[in-house]
């Protein structure tokens, strides 16, 4: 359902026409059904989860079992402070099975062939043949376009699935006649600084998995609004999730064993894994992958963002230290429009602005950006670790850097520097180091990060969005466990969450938000501007505002609706709507909510031990996946 102002207007004057009367008038307060003063959001969605087996028959009983029945998600920067802040959503799971029949099975592989373009194998692909206790060789190898196989899946169902809603394809061709060895690609969107392509030039960029496109995404838009994930075992092996490696159970050293999914081939007797482990295998992938990575996501920070009031501007107010001799890198690396056009299409709500400033390299800067890079803090006497030096040097020197010109500036600081210098990640989106708020973004360049291919711009995209909350695909918050997670150990398939078409994935092949991302911001702001509408109605004057906050409430009550029909922009919209009602009241302490919203701050700073919250790091070490040629 689209929601139009004129019919949203007429419905909530009659809806508060239809409760007031001259002894309503004439109440201390009215009565509330979804306006809850002080109290937390009441969201629910029951959500449809198309799984789709193609070339699969798992025991129904079997994949199932591994599933959870309801998520609540949480901002997962809490949790490093020992608090578990729920954002009042609850989501209930409807799963769909669907075992696709031969006709189906014969149309989709018949599409696979006519898709497929030979290529020499890749160097995974020849990792994997030279293992010693791989069951077969990977004999020759073929190219097939994912966004193509995406689209085509998103538009031709099996009978009986909607692919408006979540849906999910476990895809395997292993075992038919017309089988090829294969992988997918995603190419055509290179770095827009740099101009090189990760998905043309680099064989850890080819594929499994990939889904997420918007429907307007300005390469590969599917035209009309899909949500599809697709996962096929039987291509590859590759990199990104480390399935070409059946010899070593600790792939990435760290001395603990890594769990990872192999290609279907390996489901054998004699294998890698036991056939009867598939369907719990898939199952693992549906729930800790395509659920809690991308389809029903915690958020990494607060979205309403630490400030006065939740902002109708935002500006990304990018600060550029430029150490790099003769090199502008602001002017060189930095394309503000594309930065503010991407980040425009999660919060499409707010008006999105940048503006840019070289800040002098100072002796004192320098200090403390290598002092993080060799593990000395330049304020030893703080309590906090090297790797605060950044957020300490910039709080110290805020002053006169924000220029106040927005309702809420996000604070990005860019640091060039010379050849041999290094860099201690492409950037991280920091948080306080107190509370688990966001505090200030901070990005990398360098000569060896742009022979790397990166030049500053996708990294503001990437870590402005986590900043205004966004997660990556890689890593989340499993809510029936209260387990936080990433990509190692009993969790190193989380990796292949890295494979779809979102700017928050390390993969590096498009430079947009998913409709997954979308959909998420959008929930999570719904519930955002709920409760600070709650907040505002607690501090409302006994006696004033009995319309406004009759009109807040017959907003909710229809975002609550537009929420649970899978609408989130209207129920974003609806519930913006209402908190604006309640701040409008005369005496609705908006400046008391924020004043004891940093009370509370401050109190957690005081009595909260020092962490170290930084696993979000936007690494690019050697051992990292995206390091990988």
């Amino acid at each position: 359902m689209r929601w139009r102002t004129p019919f949203l207007a007429t419905l909530v004057v009659a809806l508060v026409a239809a409760s007031a009367g001259p002894a309503a008038a004439a109440s201390a307060s009215p009565r509330l059904s979804y306006l809850n003063p002080g109290g937390q959001p009441r969201l629910t969605e029951k959500v449809p989860v198309n799984v789709v087996f193609v070339g699969y028959s798992p025991k129904r009983t079997d994949f199932l079992a591994g599933l959870a029945k309801k998520y609540e998600p949480v901002v997962r920067s809490r949790l490093t402070y020992g608090v578990t802040e729920k954002l009042g959503i609850t989501y209930t799971y409807d799963y769909k099975l669907k075992y696709t029949d031969k006709s189906y099975q014969d149309a989709f592989f018949k599409q696979l062939g006519k898709l497929s373009t030979p290529a020499p194998l890749t160097a995974y692909q020849q990792a994997y043949n030279d293992q010693a206790n791989n069951v077969l060789d990977v004999t020759s190898n073929n190219y097939i376009d994912a966004p193509t196989v995406e689209k085509w899946l998103a538009f031709h169902p099996p009978s009986g699935v909607d692919t408006r809603r979540n849906t999910i394809y476990f895809i395997n061709w292993f075992g038919r006649s017309d089988f090829k060895f294969h992988v997918y690609t995603k190419t055509g969107e290179p770095d827009p600084d740099t101009g090189y392509d990760f998905g043309k030039n680099r064989d850890s960029r080819k594929l499994i998995a990939w889904g997420g496109t918007t429907a307007d995404d300005e390469e590969t838009g599917l035209g009309a609004t899909r949500r599809v994930w697709f996962h096929d075992l039987s291509a590859g092996p590759e990199s990104w999730t480390s399935n070409y490696d059946v010899d070593n159970a600790d792939v990435d050293g760290d001395g603990v064993p890594d769990y990872r999914m192999p290609p279907s081939w390996e489901y054998t007797k004699n294998g890698y894994r036991d056939p009867s482990q598939l369907a719990g295998d898939l199952s693992k992938i549906t729930r800790y992958v395509a659920l809690n990575l991308l389809m029903t996501t915690s958020p990494l920070y607060p979205v309403e963002l630490p400030g006065n009031a939740l902002p109708k501007s935002i500006n990304v107010d990018s600060n550029t230290y430029e150490g790099w001799p003769g090199v502008d890198a602001s002017q060189q690396y930095i394309k503000p429009a594309l930065v503010t056009e991407e980040l425009s299409e999660l919060r499409w709500r707010n008006r999105l602005s940048e503006d840019q400033q070289d800040l002098p390299y100072t002796a004192e800067n320098q200090a403390c950006y290598l002092g993080e890079l060799a593990d000395e803090s330049c304020y030893p006497d703080s309590g906090y670790p090297s790797f605060a030096n950044l957020y300490l040097y910039t709080r110290d020197h805020l002053a006169g850097v924000l220029d106040g010109k927005a309702d809420y500036e996000v604070p990005v600081f860019n640091y060039a520097v010379g050849e041999g210098i290094g860099v201690p990640a492409l950037g991280y989106a920091d948080d306080d180091w107190a509370t688990g708020d966001q505090s200030y973004v901070f990005s990398f360049i360098s000569p060896e990060v742009v022979a790397s291919g990166y030049g500053l711009t996708t990294t503001q995209i990437h870590e402005v969005g986590h900043h205004l909350g966004m997660s990556h695909p890689h890593d989340g918050y499993d809510s029936a466990t209260g387990v936080d997670y990433g990509p190692s150990g009993d969790f190193l398939f989380a990796n292949a969450g890295d494979e779809n078409n979102s700017m928050m994935s390390y993969i590096d092949l498009n430079w947009d938000f998913s409709q997954f991302d979308r959909d998420n911001s959008d929930r999570f702001l719904t519930a955002a501007y709920w409760e600070a509408a709650n907040r505002v109605a607690a501090t409302v004057p006994k006696g004033k505002g009995y319309t406004s906050l009759k009109v807040a409430d017959a907003l909710l009550a229809l975002s609550s609706k537009a929420f649970a029909a899978h609408d989130y922009r209207a129920a974003y919209t609806l519930a913006e709507k209402a908190y604006y009602s309640v701040a409008a009241i005369p005496g609705a302490g908006t400046a008391k909510v924020t004043t004891q919203l940093k009370a509370e701050a401050k109190a957690a700073r005081a009595n909260t031990a020092i962490h170290d919250p930084h696993e979000f790091i936007d690494t690019l070490t050697p051992d990292s996946p995206r390091s990988q040629p």
